[in-house]
């Protein structure tokens, strides 16, 4: 092989750069999450046909945010966005800040609105070249889709309407004319966010336990503090009650 080929990553590669960067252990509950979501983002870097795009940044920071909340310590989740995102050749400053835009842009439009503009992109001024973004999409047959950009799209909607993603039958009917515009392979698409939701609630659930866990935690450290307190006091009014006795008698 020439000395010159450009030897491809591999997701060794990826994870000690991440390690390198994040110093600091990942708390075990979250770290399938976290190496899942760092092994899904190197495997696209790689790929020949992958291009970062607006609406797969929103997913990723979406995912990110929704199945770390809850992470301790809680400074530590910009570190470790920061260390996916440069461990795969690239910036949370731009993912945040693209995410940011599209969360805008759905924010100010109806779902019917939002769906229809996929069908027929126009220039949005909240979404910057959004539109350019998605007619490149809908004209390239090698477009690379991928969990992270159906989680994207997915957030758009949830955005634009929260009760629209909550009903599965609204939810299918407003994705079809999305998934045809984009040419998008429309059943992977409904499975993957079956599954994205299916883990939100998973997660969800386990982060309620763990609340619960610390919440009794720190009730037995209180009650410990108070009951070592209040045998520290009783041990001096004891003594007091001693030293008078002793005096008393002396008297």
């Amino acid at each position: 092989m020439s000395p010159f080929v450009n030897k491809v990553r591999t997701v060794s590669d990826t994870k000690r750069d991440f390690y390198n960067q994040h110093t600091r252990p990942v708390n075990s509950i979250y770290r399938r999450f976290v190496e899942e979501l760092m092994v899904e983002m190197h495997l696209l870097s790689v790929n020949v046909d992958f291009c970062y795009d607006p609406i797969y940044a929103l997913g990723v920071v979406t995912s990110f945010n929704r199945f770390m909340q809850g992470y301790r310590p809680p400074e530590d989740q910009e570190s470790i966005f920061h260390a996916l995102c440069q461990a795969v050749g690239q910036e949370a400053q731009k993912y945040q800040k693209d995410a940011e835009l599209l969360s805008g842009l759905s924010g100010n439009i109806s779902a019917a609105e939002l769906v229809s503009w996929f069908s027929s992109p126009k220039p949005l001024d909240a979404a910057g070249d959004l539109h350019t973004t998605v007619a490149a999409i809908a004209d390239n047959p090698k477009f690379k889709y991928s969990r992270l950009f159906a989680i994207g799209l997915y957030t758009l909607l949830e955005q634009a309407d929260s009760e629209l993603v909550k009903e599965e039958k609204q939810l299918t009917e407003a994705l079809k004319p999305i998934a045809q515009a984009l040419n998008l392979p429309e059943e992977k698409l409904q499975k993957d966010l079956e599954l994205y939701r299916s883990n939100l609630e998973k997660m969800a659930q386990a982060q309620s336990v763990i609340e619960d866990v610390i919440q009794a935690e720190r009730k037995r450290r209180e009650q410990r503090a108070q009951e070592k307190n209040q045998a520290a006091t009783e041990s001096v009014e004891d003594s007091d009650k001693s030293k008078d006795e002793t005096s008393s008698s002396e008297t």
